[in-house]
């Protein structure tokens, strides 16, 4: 393959650690070698041998997504931070073509005692930015971080979520070729995380991510490959989804083999029937709702937070129709702030008209912390038979009713949009990233994106056939 090709090339790579018992070992590794090295010996070591990385060899193509997982301890960090050129290999070869921007550790790269404004400066200069260069792009710098006054204060007085604020930031306005992210998408709140998918989404357009997460979910979604290290060796490089599925199985087996089980892994297709074309159509309540829902058993409590257009996410739009508020509420009509998951509840979505318009069309889409879009609806074939007309002045409110989902613990947003046209040709008039915010807690499901109200879950009995 062309070097032109490639992002980064990896041959070979290892790092070892050599791991003293006591400080007086780490003195007499560095004093006795050499006087048995005079009179012609091998003397003994006085460390432990660690390879937290070994023989790992692999190559990046020039604007792939590739995500690295494995479990804690089995090389992740430090493969990145040799990529990255902050550790040095033990043995091996890293070649990098382009700039690299990354986001490790909290705090990797700024100086503790200087302020957030002095770090944009110092860590712009690290990445071959000239000063000149960097004023010109440090208004949009602070604007993406969105810290405020702090960007005046010592970054050693930041929380863990403006420290990845201000890092994130930085490394969006340095024209890299390759970004690097260690976890650090984990810290930091739904909006922010938001603005960060969509940037990574629109980089992966041109350049090469590199993307380390335990988040195997997040993996599958962005990644065009992923990469499974383990106890510092390469497992296994391939699709995203087969590496995940095969990490994840393996998983599972060492989980239950810890216990004791024998686990037994198998592959197939299982056959649903849909014979049964008589079947009433039922409402989906799911009949384990009380349950659920009730004081003996953990709520699915999803917290809603109120629509305040100044802690919105991007807006855009020609401009015709402009939204003013958007509301969840229960089947009684209510403000919801708080939902169980399960219950009917209503997305109402208010705009204000600015110009006369013709068939308006509403919609929104609930997105996980990842930008993926779970559900989501619009009314044009409402009303495509019988489009409305407004004219300045008036106010139009769509409502959109259905069973709020169960779903995981996380944090997730509503984008919601104005547009006229057809489902096909449109003009959007005003779109609003991350108009509402969801919080989900204790949540009854583990696994999956959402969970779907079961109207009936039964086991029946029958009799073997011979």
């Amino acid at each position: 393959m062309s070097c032109d090709a490639l992002s980064v090339r990896v041959e070979g790579l290892g790092k070892r650690y050599e791991i003293y018992a006591q400080p007086t070992d780490r003195l007499r590794q560095m004093m006795l070698p050499r006087l048995w090295r005079i009179i012609g010996r091998a003397g003994p070591e006085y460390f432990k041998e660690f390879w937290a990385l070994r023989d790992v060899s692999f190559e990046v193509r020039r604007g792939e997504t590739v995500g690295i997982i494995g479990r804690n301890g089995s090389g992740k960090s430090t493969l990145l931070q040799m990529v990255c050129g902050t550790l040095n290999p033990t043995e091996g070869a890293i070649d990098v073509h382009g700039r690299i921007a990354a986001l490790l550790e909290l705090g990797a790269g700024f100086n503790p005692e200087f302020t957030g404004r002095e770090n944009v400066y110092l860590s712009g200069l690290l990445y071959g930015i000239a000063e000149p260069e960097l004023r010109k792009r440090f208004d949009a710098i602070v604007d993406f971080a969105d810290i405020g006054s702090f960007i005046d204060q010592p970054v050693k007085t930041y929380s863990s979520g403006m420290y990845v604020r201000l890092a994130f930031a930085i490394a969006a306005h340095v024209d890299a070729d390759t970004l690097i992210i260690d976890e650090a998408l984990s810290v930091g709140d739904v909006r922010f995380t938001q603005k960060c998918m969509r940037y990574l989404r629109e980089f992966q357009q041109h350049g090469t991510l590199l993307f380390v997460s335990h988040d195997t979910s997040a993996v599958v979604n962005l990644c065009d490959r992923a990469i499974w290290l383990d106890s510092g060796r390469l497992v296994m490089d391939g699709s995203a989804r087969d590496v995940v599925e095969r990490y994840l199985a393996a998983q599972h087996a060492a989980d239950r083999g810890s216990l004791g089980e024998k686990v037994i892994l198998t592959a197939h297709t299982a056959e649903r029937g849909a014979n049964n074309t008589s079947a009433p159509r039922l409402d989906a309540a799911d009949a384990r709702q009380a349950i659920l829902n009730g004081t003996v058993a953990r709520r699915n409590l999803i917290e809603i937070f109120e629509f305040d257009i100044a802690q919105t996410g991007t807006e855009f739009g020609a401009g015709a129709m402009r939204i003013v508020d958007v509301r969840l509420r229960n089947e009684l009509g209510e403000p919801c702030s708080l939902s169980s998951g399960g219950e009917v509840v209503s997305v109402e979505i208010e705009a204000e008209v600015l110009q006369p318009v013709v068939a308006p069309i509403f919609g929104f889409y609930i997105k996980d912390r990842l930008g993926q879009r779970l559900f989501g609806d619009n009314t044009y074939i409402s009303y495509r038979d019988n489009p409305r007309e407004a004219k300045p002045g008036d106010h139009l409110i769509a409502r959109f009713s259905f069973r709020m989902p169960i779903l995981p613990n996380g944090d997730y947003s509503v984008d919601v949009a104005v547009a006229t046209g057809t489902q096909e040709s449109h003009t959007q008039q005003h779109w609003i990233h991350d108009a509402l915010a969801f919080k989900a807690r204790e949540s009854t499901m583990r696994y999956g994106l959402v969970g779907i109200p079961m109207h009936t879950i039964e086991i029946e009995q029958v009799e073997a056939t011979a």
